[in-house]
């Protein structure tokens, strides 16, 4: 998923919606675009299998009742190819009974959404499986180094070109976020999710006060920054 990433550039996560509803299909898809994710939308579960062969997303939203091949059944092909096995699977079910949505886990899929659902709420579900799928594919690196500033993750110390700067929690984790994937867009909503480890709704101005900050203690000119840089109208990346 990483390297289906980066052959993105600076895009955002791609998520793969498969319903035969064309309007659960707009209404995830728009959700999920103001949420900063880009969507391709499917009407049946062949569609997808075809699509799945040609570029891999990094999430698919699927539906579990839809003609011909059924949510349950596109999921089994999915799990058994080895190709597309780690792609995060969060199935959308008008079904209330419990014991059909254990069995989509038991199956496979990594969470479940209900319709009717609240687009924030598919939004959150969607970001916490890809960030799930990330921690558990690769392992924390213990030391980053780019453009002179490097961050140690096991004694939490970060310098620059050699002269330890000092960072808030938040700061560094913030920081260490950018860092891992240089040249990838974090949306505010994305840091919020990653760094402060809540699902946040509201103001998102927290992201833009800590970015200042980190700013100030590590750009030679925080008004014109050339190592944490801005995308406008979407959030912000470490530079390449």
């Amino acid at each position: 998923m990483e390297q289906n990433r980066r052959k993105r550039g600076l895009t955002m996560s791609l998520i793969y919606i498969v319903d035969d509803e064309p309007h659960i299909r707009r209404l995830a898809s728009i959700g999920l675009k103001d949420a900063g994710f880009e969507t391709a939308e499917f009407s049946d579960g062949s569609v997808l299998l075809h699509a799945m062969n040609q570029k891999l997303p990094d999430a698919v939203l699927l539906d579990w009742m839809m003609p011909g091949q059924d949510g349950l059944t596109v999921l089994k092909s999915l799990r058994e190819n080895p190709a597309t096995r780690p792609v995060p699977i969060l199935m959308m079910t008008a079904r209330a009974d419990e014991v059909d949505r254990v069995l989509g886990l038991e199956m496979g899929a990594d969470d479940y959404i209900t319709k009717p659902f609240s687009v924030k709420e598919l939004a959150a579900r969607v970001r916490a499986v890809i960030r799930r799928q990330e921690y558990l594919a690769a392992p924390e690196a213990q030391q980053l180094g780019l453009h002179g500033i490097t961050v140690d993750s096991i004694r939490r110390q970060v310098t620059k070109n050699g002269q330890p700067v000092e960072l808030t929690q938040r700061e560094f984790d913030l920081l260490y976020t950018l860092m891992k994937t240089p040249g990838r867009v974090f949306t505010r909503e994305m840091l919020l999710d990653t760094v402060w480890k809540v699902d946040f709704y509201g103001d998102t101005r927290t992201v833009d006060v800590h970015i200042r900050y980190l700013r100030q203690k590590l750009e030679d000119e925080p008004d014109s920054p050339k190592l944490i840089l801005t995308v406008r109208g979407v959030g912000y990346r470490f530079a390449e």
